[in-house]
């Protein structure tokens, strides 16, 4: 079931062949998704010119988020998650192809751009908490923080080569071929998914009946260390996480640079995401909550310097330092939640966290859009920077006394309480 030499440290969660066999195939669909994220931004700006359009397309994408990833967390909690990804994949793996194919003959459309990421959003809303709960299933609970780290280093490496290798396919032959990489991509994580070994997976018993998001809900408000993480994302993932849209604007608006390079800013954001994804394996004896507000706050500050960079070469050299900031705190985030929460109920938490994290971006980037037009790119940047980091103080004035308890309360004393305290 493992090598034959010891893995440990930053590594242990390798010791599973379950996580040895998926990891590379989800580093080559990661490449894909970025590859993709940076052709449709390019794409809708090819058809309109528009920074406003350019909010709209990823609120489209990111609105499924609202009315299916909490569904998608009880999925996760009722049936067999694996077989769940598989569905997702051959979603996404429709949604990439339809639209590369639509662009190389030519027949492309603004309303076809909006209605297939809406078929990707749908697909991603479900898949993301079903693959977050998925990972307990196959390293175990005592290896569950180390996959995170190593999930979200995976994450950021195809963010490394995915905008990179996407800006130079666009500068050579237009946005097609990029949809194409990451239809294609989507088949090497169903190929790996169907290759897991069942009997290794570390199993939880599932309820009998379909699980009710309700009682998510009310475990999670009942937390003190696993809402407040949560009221955190919601900010920074609102207002600080918009850097497919500050880069494209800032790169063709600000700087009036081609593709390639827009692709190479994206790749200047993973060299810190992933810097700071490796480093995270060695912090888990900070994985606290106070730690994420503090990190939170470091990160918005540091959204705030970007937006005065003056040139391009000063914007592309300071990116892996809000790279490397996001990415220890949202990795610290996604770790207390998982690991905080009860096996029986992760996957409708997790449904809750993804809601909140990317549930604001339908409203965000709409509005960062037309802020983008009305008072530049520039002011835009610092508001979504100023705004996080009034927010990250705020909670932390209303908090800083609430977020340390116990970590292992089970589901059914946390439910009892929230029950107790509704009758009363």
């Amino acid at each position: 079931m493992g090598f034959n030499v010891k893995v440990d440290g930053n590594w242990r969660s390798f010791r599973h062949r379950n996580y040895r066999i998926l990891f590379p195939a989800n580093t080559i669909s990661n490449i894909g998704s970025w590859a993709q994220r940076v052709a449709q931004d390019w794409l809708v700006l090819e058809l309109t010119h528009s920074g406003t359009y350019l909010g709209i397309v990823t609120a489209i994408q990111f609105t499924p988020v609202l009315f299916f990833s909490l569904h998608g967390g009880a999925l996760a909690d009722r049936f067999n998650k694996r077989k769940l990804l598989m569905g997702t994949n051959a979603l996404g793996a429709f949604s990439a192809i339809a639209l590369g194919v639509l662009v190389m003959t030519n027949n492309i459309q603004l309303w076809h751009v909006f209605a297939l990421a809406a078929v990707l959003g749908i697909s991603t809303a479900v898949d993301a908490p079903v693959r977050q709960a998925f990972a307990a299933e196959i390293v175990g609970h005592d290896d569950l923080p180390n996959a995170v780290s190593l999930n979200s280093a995976n994450f950021n490496a195809g963010r490394l080569i995915g905008p990179a290798l996407s800006g130079l396919l666009i500068a050579a032959f237009g946005t097609g071929p990029s949809f194409l990489v990451n239809g294609v991509s989507y088949l090497f994580a169903i190929g790996a998914l169907m290759a897991m070994n069942e009997k290794e997976f570390f199993h939880q018993d599932r309820p009998k009946s379909m699980t009710n998001v309700r009682e998510g809900l009310r475990y999670a408000l009942a937390r003190p260390d696993i809402y407040v993480v949560m009221l955190m994302v919601f900010f920074l993932g609102t207002f600080g996480l918009n850097f497919q849209i500050f880069n494209a604007l800032m790169a063709t608006k600000e700087f009036g640079k081609g593709p390639a390079s827009y692709g190479l800013l994206g790749t200047f954001v993973a060299i810190g995401s992933f810097s700071g994804a490796i480093a995270s394996a060695r912090l888990e004896r900070f994985r606290k909550t106070r730690f994420v507000i503090l990190a939170g706050g470091v990160f918005a500050s540091a959204v705030m310097v970007l937006s005065i960079m003056p040139n391009y070469t000063a914007y592309a050299i300071f990116l892996p330092i809000c790279g490397v900031t996001a990415l220890t705190t949202m990795i610290t985030a996604n770790s207390i939640v998982q690991v905080n929460s009860d096996p029986a109920i992760r996957g409708r938490v997790m449904g809750i966290y993804l809601l909140i994290f990317m549930g604001g971006t339908p409203v965000g980037s709409p509005l960062i859009g037309v802020m983008a037009e009305v008072i530049g790119i520039r002011l835009t940047i610092a508001s979504c920077g100023a705004i996080s980091l009034i927010a990250t103080t705020l909670i932390w004035l209303k908090y800083k006394d609430r977020v340390d308890v116990p970590e292992d309360i089970s589901v059914a004393a946390v439910l009892k309480t929230a029950n107790g305290n509704q009758d009363n």
